[in-house]
């Protein structure tokens, strides 16, 4: 007889069924919840009164009458108008020596805080005349640049140098209104450059420094051309916002002496709110953007904004 003991199948559980792919949790509805005040912001205080100045510009509105459609009649009036055009001129001669002036400060300053100190005071210090309204810095300098009471009058006169009235000369006006808004802007200019200069890898400046290079050597090697991207970006911000001047002109010489201030601002907002010619002046600023978009266009592409030497 057998002692062999049947032993019962051990039970194999079944097996669990896998679950299906999980679908993609879709976020989108959260991201146009958050991006809605911003794009609410900008339909009202910039894509609407946008379309507005374009209709305005084909018509010959003047905040006195309703406007009446005529077409590209202020275009062609713009074509043949000449102060417009020497509003254009003197606007460009400000972007040269706002601009130029600008940058090189502000890239002197940015490498020196970039090789030399990392101070916050100094970088808050540079930051204060930016702060500063525009209006003050115009009050502020229209004092220190006075013929008979400035401080920058006395202080060339001990230099030996006559005093001279620098805002209300046609030679010197825009120089010194460039040098107004050089002195407020450069600060935060160099920052941006600074902050610019921190992503540009230290290990390069260190080998560099071994094989013999010097300061200026390693500037013009290694921080000018990683820099491109952060530069091309200051120089279009600088380019948009030195065709915008307005409230110093308005403050400092008001557009003279002889229309050697009256930058395109200056001259879109005496045509609106002095002459009442909205309609001109709508269509004046409708060329402006052109010009700004083509120069911008033209910027990006030159300085190759969109690649960096850093990958």
């Amino acid at each position: 007889m057998s002692n062999t003991v049947a032993v019962p199948a051990a039970t194999v559980p079944a097996a669990e069924e896998s679950p299906g792919p999980r679908r993609a949790r879709d976020d989108r509805w959260v991201a146009w919840l958050f991006l809605a005040p911003v794009l609410l912001g900008f339909a009202v205080f910039y894509l609407y009164p946008t379309i507005r100045g374009v209709w305005y510009s084909v018509t010959d509105y003047s905040l006195l009458n309703t406007p009446d459609f005529v077409g590209a009649d202020n275009y062609r009036e713009l074509v043949s108008d000449g102060q417009f055009w020497n509003s254009l001129k003197v606007t460009a001669y400000y972007v040269v020596l706002n601009i130029g002036s600008q940058t090189v400060l502000a890239l002197g300053l940015a490498a020196l805080m970039h090789r030399l100190t990392g101070s916050v005071v100094v970088r808050a210090t540079m930051l204060l005349p930016w702060l500063v309204p525009n209006v003050t810095v115009g009050l502020l300098w229209m004092w220190l640049l006075d013929s008979n009471l400035g401080f920058v009058n006395h202080l060339l006169g001990m230099l030996g140098v006559d005093n001279r009235a620098y805002l209300n000369s046609p030679d010197w006006a825009m120089p010194s209104v460039a040098l107004v808004n050089t002195w407020a802007y450069t600060g935060y200019t160099a920052l941006l450059l600074y902050a610019g200069m921190l992503q540009i890898p230290p290990h390069l400046y260190e080998s560099a420094a071994l094989d013999g290079a010097g300061e200026l050597r390693m500037f013009r090697r290694i921080t000018l051309p990683l820099l491109r991207p952060i530069l091309a970006l200051v120089l279009v911000v600088s380019l948009i916002g030195s065709f915008q001047i307005f409230d110093t002109v308005a403050v400092t010489t008001k557009g003279g002496p002889v229309g050697a201030t009256r930058v395109i601002y200056f001259y879109i907002y005496q045509q609106a709110f002095t002459y009442f010619h909205m309609g001109y002046a709508a269509a004046a600023a409708m060329v402006l953007v052109v010009i700004l978009g083509v120069l911008t266009a033209v910027q990006m592409r030159l300085l190759r904004a969109s690649r960096s030497d850093l990958t």
